[in-house]
């Protein structure tokens, strides 16, 4: 695992697609703050590009860039947290929020975290790596990845779920890597910035599931944007 964690399943029933839904309007309001064009702002593209895969109506998106951008009467903003410590088995975990409330958000944050243990700035994120990750699918049979990694400018790369491979960049490269891909005619299913652990830790499958336990109980979280783990 070691990079972002996703719940499995999560888009199964009617609340987890809300949860999902809000997430995803959160990310395209906070980048709509730096320009409410996808085409001149990065972040907002990638987040409307999530979107669309997820299948968010048009109206629904549209509102979340205007919203963002202040093009709206009713403002609001969220400011970007980020909570480190372990989960239970001293798996190491990055929990990046969303959040118009602070006090609220640690709140929660740390009740959850009664299962594991919550630590300071730093006392995990120095064993994990800050990099771009684009995930794509290539356009046929045969198509060599690591060619594309070397063509595209990627660092680095992994397989990835149902044939697509995870590409590693620079944490200042995610967009160029992504449309270089784009060009290659892979098909791109995510572009973002990610925590990748150094030194994943390897567990029992009871303990894993101790972990995923803890982990899903966290995603729960409307303030919660993103997961990072460092589970082998």
């Amino acid at each position: 695992m070691g990079a972002q964690w996703k719940q499995k399943g999560r888009e199964a029933s009617a609340a987890a697609k809300g949860r999902v839904f809000t997430k995803l309007a959160k990310e395209i309001m906070v980048a709509a703050r730096n320009g409410a064009d996808p085409s001149m702002n990065p972040r907002l593209r990638m987040a409307v590009d999530a979107a669309k895969k997820a299948s968010m109506t048009k109206d629904t998106l549209e509102r979340a860039i205007k919203k963002g951008a202040g093009l709206l009467d009713e403002a609001v903003t969220y400011e970007t947290v980020t909570y480190e410590g372990f989960a239970p088995n001293q798996v190491p975990v990055i929990v990046e929020c969303l959040t118009d409330n602070r006090n609220r958000t640690s709140a929660n944050v740390r009740l959850l975290f009664r299962k594991g243990q919550i630590g300071a700035a730093g006392s995990v994120s120095w064993d994990f790596n800050r990099l771009g990750q684009v995930e794509a699918t290539p356009p046929g049979p045969g198509v060599d990845p690591e060619e594309a990694a070397i063509e595209c400018g990627a660092q680095d790369l992994e397989a990835g779920e149902d044939g697509s491979t995870r590409f590693f960049t620079e944490s200042g490269d995610v967009d160029i890597v992504s449309k270089a891909l784009t060009e290659r005619k892979w098909n791109v299913t995510s572009a973002q910035l990610i925590w990748k652990a150094k030194n994943p830790v390897t567990v029992d499958d009871a303990k894993r599931a101790e972990v995923e336990a803890f982990l899903e109980a966290l995603d729960e979280d409307d303030d919660v944007q993103n997961l990072y783990v460092g589970l082998a």
